[in-house]
């Protein structure tokens, strides 16, 4: 929702012809600056910023994954979306920072400040094109959220959750079959507003009745995707 990833095709392109290639396109020169960008390590469970925090740059995960949060005012987190390498962390935020950003596992990202990719966006329509479509997909997302958490099952949540990583493969051109969780199943319950036993009891369930296989923890197999599609769909009668 809070993250954008770049275009396949742009990063194919530039695999092929070279940088300058994407130039005449509009396109490298976000690329460019990226590559010229500051990096930052984080830590596991180290925080990029808090909630509040002026937002002076936009941050691209180079690998790791990142959690955006919100902490509620009885101290419970609310996990609104997970960032993983691609992904773009800041856009379409105020001059405040409206989440809390943690690190799930080792990460490294590229920070752009977020200033010069305005300039970027200003002279460049391809670029305003990646976060018109990065913008439309944060709402999409944040409605499918919103359903999610509001009308669907235990069971279904998990499915949904599972088939969007699936697809996130397969839009990446990685096996959508085999399925890495780099977040703890602490993680997936904020997110998916459920307990760590009910996501636990989920993840039993959906391999008990072959869906999938658990290798390990961090580590999903699909074994049949269309039943996990009609799932997350609400279309699994024998789930109701």
């Amino acid at each position: 929702m809070l993250t954008m990833t770049l275009s396949p095709d742009l990063e194919a392109k530039e695999a092929a012809f070279g940088p300058d290639a994407i130039d005449a396109d509009g396109g490298c020169a976000l690329n460019k600056r990226l590559r010229a960008a500051a990096p930052r390590l984080l830590q596991a469970r180290e925080h990029l910023f808090f909630e509040g925090d002026h937002k002076d740059c936009i941050y691209q995960v180079e690998r790791g994954a990142v959690c955006l949060y919100k902490t509620l005012p009885d101290g419970r987190r609310q996990i609104v979306d997970f960032a993983y390498p691609g992904d773009f962390i800041g856009l379409g935020s105020p001059e405040e920072h409206v989440f809390s950003a943690q690190a799930i596992t080792l990460t490294r990202l590229r920070c752009l400040s977020a200033s010069l990719l305005d300039e970027v966006a200003r002279h460049d329509p391809q670029v305003c094109m990646m976060l018109y479509r990065a913008l439309s997909d944060q709402l999409f997302a944040a409605r499918d959220l919103l359903l999610t958490v509001g009308q669907r099952s235990a069971t279904e949540r998990l499915a949904a959750f599972l088939m969007a990583l699936s697809r996130r493969n397969e839009r990446n051109f990685v096996d959508p079959m085999r399925i890495v969780l780099p977040m703890t199943r602490a993680d997936i319950a904020d997110f998916l507003s459920l307990t760590i036993e009910t996501v636990s009891r989920s993840f039993t369930k959906l391999r008990q009745s072959g869906i999938i296989d658990l290798m390990q923890s961090s580590f999903v197999i699909v074994r049949n995707r269309q039943t996990l599609e009609q799932l997350a769909a609400g279309e699994a009668r024998e789930f109701k």
